[in-house]
């Protein structure tokens, strides 16, 4: 990798990453008893997730070029994470703990906003600003006409509806090692300072019961290199003076409410539109390819499918809802007063998380962006941990000079007189 002087670039793709606690050793309560007595662990093994040693949080190295900005990550949050478990009782253990995934991530800087729209897919669709994975709202399981299965299919399990129980206070899980997002990422919110507050006693964040005073920050990057934002924008998405409120997702379940069909009474019989133009479904479904019916094993919203667009039910964007089916609008925000496609985290009134979260099942613009093994090009370095050390002179009355910085957890430092 070949890296050219390192200077301000004044793009907000470059410079609104959270690097404030990347000099800290990533944390974790590995049981509930420890994150009573405040027992977080920089160390820890359970199943594939095995950290035997403390590695420093979130983002490492930023770094871009004319086209490109690239992360270095570990892909674990800086804000104790865990514990996770895979009941409400909390005794049996989520199969892992996450680790360091020594992830080099890269995201285009000039976003190409095409009609043909790419489905999400599994895995990171992105980077959230800590430098944790963006995942989309599956679970990756489907349900292939006799059982929910690994992969994709029609009927896509929804992840903060069949999973969500396995989440931490920051509203996440792992797959395998990987520590990622499916909805709200609340802890995150909580650092940027939008609209959460916390409960150290619980361990717990919760969404502020007063109306929002500032835009919501920006949380994440997607694949296509749109922005995604927190929950609340203007109300007027053209006029940065206009007032704040929280973005309504333009989804709702199908319940015979709002024009949808009672999926209760017909089967899973349909899909809404909006998937039909993401899987390219046109006509009937075939008895084969019906979901299964409503019932205590498959309730109402098991499935990302059980979703309506109100746009596709004679309800109007801008008037009846904010967000379009990729969870995204064309307005201005703080760093782009000019205007820009974004996406915004998705929550009810009540602080819980909507569907379709953090992103429809389609990106809105092309996402060209991803895990690369490698940069092969000059990049400019914007940050680096390894390098940040604010050091200065302070000299006292008696001839002699002392070296004061801001060391990052867990690093060595030498000095040479010369």
């Amino acid at each position: 990798m070949a890296v050219a002087k390192s200077i301000i670039a004044g793009d907000a793709r470059i410079d609104c990453w959270y690097t404030k606690d990347s000099e800290k050793y990533a944390r974790l309560y590995p049981t509930v008893s420890a994150q009573r007595g405040g027992n977080a662990v920089t160390t820890w093994s359970w199943g594939p997730g095995v950290q035997r040693v403390p590695v420093l949080a979130g983002v490492h190295d930023v770094s871009y070029s004319a086209d490109w900005v690239y992360i270095h990550t570990s892909g674990l949050a800086s804000y104790v994470m865990g514990p996770w478990y895979n009941d409400a009782a909390k005794t049996r253990m989520f199969p892992s703990y996450p680790a360091d995934t020594k992830t080099t991530y890269r995201i285009p800087r000039s976003p190409a906003i095409s009609s043909t729209k790419t489905l999400t897919g599994l895995g990171p669709i992105g980077y959230f600003v800590n430098g944790v994975a963006l995942f989309d709202n599956r679970d990756a399981f489907y349900f292939d006409g006799k059982a929910d299965v690994r992969g994709e299919g029609i009927w896509n399990r929804d992840a903060y509806v069949n999973e969500g129980i396995t989440f931490d206070a920051g509203m996440a899980h792992q797959a395998r090692i990987e520590y990622h997002y499916h909805a709200n990422p609340i802890a995150l919110r909580y650092q940027l300072g939008d609209h959460v507050d916390f409960d150290a006693t619980n361990n717990r964040y919760h969404e502020r019961a007063t109306k929002p005073t500032r835009h919501s920050p920006i949380l994440a990057w997607a694949r296509d290199g749109l922005p995604i934002y927190g929950p609340y924008g203007y109300s007027d998405p053209m006029n940065a003076k206009s007032a704040l409120q929280r973005m309504v997702s333009g989804y709702v379940i199908r319940d015979g409410k709002n024009g949808t069909k009672n999926l209760a009474l017909t089967g899973r019989a349909s899909l809404p539109k909006w998937s039909e133009r993401a899987y390219h479904v046109s006509g009937p479904l075939r008895t084969s390819e019906f979901g299964p019916n409503v019932s205590t094993w498959a309730p109402l919203g098991r499935y990302i499918e059980d979703n309506d667009y109100l746009g596709d039910l004679g309800k109007k964007q801008g008037v009846d809802f904010d967000l379009n089916e990729h969870n995204a609008r064309y307005c201005v925000t703080p760093e782009f007063p000019s205007g820009t496609w974004a996406y915004f985290v998705a929550i009810n009134r009540d602080g819980n998380s909507a569907f379709p979260y953090n992103i429809g099942h389609s990106f809105v613009g092309t996402p060209t962006g991803g895990q690369v093994r490698n940069i092969n090009e000059v990049v400019t370095t914007s940050f680096s941990v390894a390098t940040r050390l604010h050091a200065s002179e302070e000299t006292s009355g008696n001839d002699s000079v002392s070296l004061v910085w801001n060391p990052s957890e867990g690093g060595h430092y030498q000095v040479k007189r010369e």
